[in-house]
Order: structure tokens, then sequence, then C-alpha cells
């Protein structure tokens, strides 16, 4: 179970990782949130840019089978 929920599926880039930051921003470091994001764009960039902000990228994958949308579940990094 995450900690907090995102659906970013209407978004289109940039918007999605600006939204998505701004989560992060508001969250504790080892809590998790599951955000939902379809389209080729956010999929490769979403991801990615979590992953360079320092925090772990758990996982991403189809809601179902043939699904376009994805739940991508990320923790956010301890504090060092």
């Amino acid at each position: 179970m995450a900690d907090h929920r995102l659906d970013i599926t209407r978004d289109v880039c940039p918007m999605t990782f600006v939204k998505t930051k701004l989560l992060l921003e508001r969250m504790s470091p080892g809590e998790t949130a599951e955000i939902r994001l379809t389209g080729e764009e956010p999929l490769a960039n979403v991801p990615r840019s979590v992953a360079e902000h320092g925090h772990e990228v758990v996982d991403c994958a189809p809601e179902a089978d043939g699904s376009p949308i994805h739940r991508l579940i990320v923790r956010k990094a301890r504090a060092a």
C-alpha cells in the first residue's frame, strides 16, 4: 500500500514530472507514492527524473494486461 497517490494520466510533459516532484517534496523520507501515468514521454521521463533526484523507483507496470495506464511506485529518499 502506498502512502500517497497521484493520477497524472491527463497531464503531459513537463507537467507530469512537475506534479510528481511537488508530491515528493510534501512526502516524508521513506514514504511511497503510487503514480498513475500513461503515454510514451511520461513513461520514459517521470521514472528517470525521479531516480535522477535520488529517489527509488520501486516498480512501474501496467494496471492490467494491455492497459495503456501504468502504476509507478516510488519511495522518497531517506535524509542524508
